[in-house]
């Protein structure tokens, strides 16, 4: 399965397309909201059939259905009856239309605003971001196959990095522990996501199961394995420390790292 890249597209028109509701709002409170909405000017007194968040949400539905690679700007025009042509003029390339999509479901997550009520201990907090982020790249397998190491900078994004930071300042940590604290935390848990959904995706692709998958390489133990040169390999098994299932192996990985990463944290932090 290939990989695609986010922030790839136009910066100035990238930046636009995501927060076009912002500007939307900021016009609304104004007095100044054009008609039109998102979507560029048709002519006089005709208005678009399509917006932006339409072509973004069709996006979705394909990928999440079909696969990355069904959401092209083809797929898009005959899923919405439009011509493919007529897509570009919401949306410019599909280097856009990815960040689109990923930051619209980043934006999925329902994370604590300010002034929103949220649990009092802050590891309770950061397990809501867990389970939200974990829940996405569920319903969305194929954000496992986009690289996010250019983010798109959109509300959906910012939104996760500003709950995160929130979450954290009140431990009396420096600003540049503070920030690298809760970067920390993102990566350990969109990477930790990323897999899992890939490895649900890859089950879902090969009609094979994982567990499937390594038992019919049962062979390895027992015609190569030596025992004299994996001696740790041998101790833990011989400690019946291997779990029975890929899934619960994954399961205790995660929960093992998230909770050791959130110690160390707590040991440096002075709640004001």
């Amino acid at each position: 399965m290939s990989e695609r890249r986010s922030g790839e597209g136009q910066p100035d028109k990238t930046l636009a397309l995501l927060w076009r509701n912002h500007q939307r709002d900021q016009q609304s409170n104004s007095g100044q909201l054009s008609v039109e909405g998102p979507a560029r000017r048709r002519g006089a007194g005709r208005r678009p059939s399509l917006t932006v968040d339409d072509v973004v949400h069709a996006g979705i539905r394909l990928a999440d259905e079909q696969g990355l690679a069904a959401a092209s700007m083809g797929g898009l025009a005959k899923e919405l009856g439009a011509g493919t042509m007529t897509l570009y003029t919401y949306v410019p390339s599909k280097d856009e239309l990815l960040d689109l999509m990923v930051d619209q479901v980043l934006g999925e997550r329902e994370l604590p605003g300010p002034g929103d009520p949220r649990p009092e201990d802050w590891r309770e907090q950061v397990e809501i971001y867990s389970e939200q982020t974990r829940a996405m790249f569920q319903r969305h397998l194929w954000l496992s196959q986009v690289s996010t190491i250019r983010p798109p900078v959109g509300p959906g994004m910012l939104a996760g990095r500003e709950y995160l930071l929130s979450v954290l300042l009140p431990l009396g940590l420096s600003a540049v522990e503070t920030n690298t604290a809760a970067l920390a935390i993102t990566t350990y848990v969109d990477s930790a996501a990323s897999l899992e959904a890939e490895s649900q995706l890859v089950e879902r692709t090969t009609g094979k199961t994982n567990d499937a998958w390594w038992y019919e390489r049962n062979e390895l133990w027992e015609t190569y394995f030596d025992v004299d040169r994996h001696p740790a390999m041998t101790a833990i098994w011989n400690a019946d420390g291997y779990q029975s299932s890929t899934k619960e192996a994954a399961a205790d990985s995660y929960r093992y790292g998230l909770d050791r990463l959130l110690d160390g944290i707590e040991t440096q932090h002075e709640p004001r």
